[in-house]
């Protein structure tokens, strides 16, 4: 098996080109978000970036940030992010997006909605003809979540209720995820579908949120910018 961390490491590298001191920045969760903040970590360390705030997607980013020596900061207390930067699960070729895998979509499409510039960040192995190749994840309440498997169940999805160490998978935000295989279906459709049920909190589907993406693939990496908005 090819190991992606030095391509993760690659793209990581070329966000942090991006960054400059003073800057209030969104910290993404996963493999290779986790590689941006080592890296902007080791920025701060040296001085090259200075006066950073940072605000997290997820518990897991705040304290590896934490024991960085990152200034971590709330997002009522900041508003609004100068750049947020963070991986995908999928990337197609308008720069529409699958995330959360890593269980923290809700705060993570939160927090890249209230920055100027949303960066992704990806190996090559992340890009994709069409989205929803893999499982493609939705937040739901817990009270909901059975209800919802059951329901989407019998009108013929293909979906399952996330779980990790043998419990259900429950998020930062105390809710739980479904994980969808939609197969030929235009994901679009698919949301416009499950947005109109009660206990859907927010699905993986980033169709406009990204504005930039670095991909690192074994010829080196190329930066992407969005050149016009999905819908």
């Amino acid at each position: 098996m090819t190991d992606l961390r030095p391509f993760k490491i690659a793209a990581a590298r070329a966000a942090v080109k991006e960054v400059r001191s003073g800057m209030k920045l969104g910290l993404g969760t996963g493999s290779t978000a986790e590689e941006f903040v080592k890296l902007v970590g080791e920025a701060v360390s040296t001085g090259s970036l200075q006066d950073l705030i940072c605000v997290c997607t997820s518990n897991a980013t705040e304290r590896l940030a934490g024991s960085l020596g990152l200034t971590v900061a709330l997002l009522a207390d900041v508003q609004r992010l100068d750049i947020a930067v963070d991986g995908a699960d999928e990337i197609d070729s308008e720069l529409r997006l699958v995330k959360g895998r890593g269980g923290a979509l809700l705060r993570e499409k939160i927090v890249e909605q209230a920055a100027d510039r949303f960066i992704v960040i990806a190996d090559h192995t992340k890009e994709v003809a069409k989205l929803g190749e893999g499982p493609f994840p939705v937040e739901v309440v817990a009270f909901a979540s059975r209800l919802l498997l059951d329901r989407f169940l019998g009108v013929g999805f293909e979906v399952s209720l996330r779980q990790k160490d043998g419990a259900t998978f429950v998020t930062d935000e105390g809710h739980h995820t479904l994980d969808f295989l939609i197969g030929a279906r235009e994901i679009a459709d698919v949301v416009a579908e499950l947005r109109g049920h009660a206990g859907v909190v927010d699905t993986g589907f980033f169709p406009d949120e990204a504005s930039d993406a670095f991909i690192a693939g074994p010829d080196g990496v190329s930066h992407r910018k969005r050149t016009s908005v999905s819908s």
